[in-house]
């Protein structure tokens, strides 16, 4: 490992705004605790080094914002970002998705942004994709009902994957566009970029939006 992750790991272990799975035990009072109130949540999965996060929490002082990822490091950027910004209305958890739902409450949550995703574009890797059954199983347990979930992605092919799995789930589909900037959005949360988005549009990709919810 670089003395560079050394160092942040160590940082990390410093930082009053960023938990790991292991040391907050089940349920969703450690961020409740955290946040001094009983806001519900707004997640961004597999969030990287926490732009997405940072963003939301600054346009809406009044959520709770939580960015989710599994490897330390990245989480070290949106973290550390977050308190020079003095925001206190965002955090981060470092853990797998797998176990979220031991980790937060039923209805705990309002809204999920999956932000470029890992497309896993193999068939025998479909069981693993971020919106796949199993873990939409784990998002209707938390979500609050007619929350939505936010997809934005480079991967065209993936999108339409997860609209035909989406075929077989209980929920309705809200909006979805394609190559989003081929005209004026009208919705700032998706002017939000990160890193992994500017290299795609500097790269000439496409980006794609979809949103949808639990039926009731």
């Amino acid at each position: 490992m670089s003395r560079k992750k050394l160092r942040r790991f160590a940082e990390l272990e410093t930082l009053p705004n960023f938990f790991r799975y292991f040391n907050i035990g089940k349920g969703g009072g450690w961020i409740r605790d955290y946040f001094a109130n009983d806001r519900a949540l707004t997640l961004e999965l597999c969030c990287g080094k926490g732009e997405f996060s940072l963003e939301l929490a600054g346009i809406f002082p009044e959520r709770n914002v939580l960015g989710i990822d599994r490897k330390g490091d990245r989480i070290w950027s949106g973290a550390t970002r977050a308190l020079e910004r003095n925001l206190s209305n965002v955090a981060y958890l470092q853990t797998d998705i797998e176990i979220l739902g031991d980790l937060l409450d039923e209805n705990q949550v309002e809204e999920i942004w999956v932000t470029f995703p890992d497309p896993l574009p193999k068939r025998k890797q479909a069981k693993h994709r971020i919106l796949g059954s199993s873990f939409l199983a784990i998002y209707g347990r938390l979500l609050r009902p007619g929350a939505l979930i936010h997809l934005k992605t480079d991967a065209e092919d993936f999108l339409d994957s997860t609209l035909e799995g989406l075929q077989d789930e209980k929920v309705e589909i809200k909006l979805i566009r394609k190559d989003i900037y081929a005209s004026a959005l009208g919705d700032p949360l998706l002017e939000i970029k990160t890193d992994f988005e500017r290299k795609h549009l500097a790269e000439g990709r496409k980006i794609h939006y979809l949103a949808f919810s639990f039926k009731a």
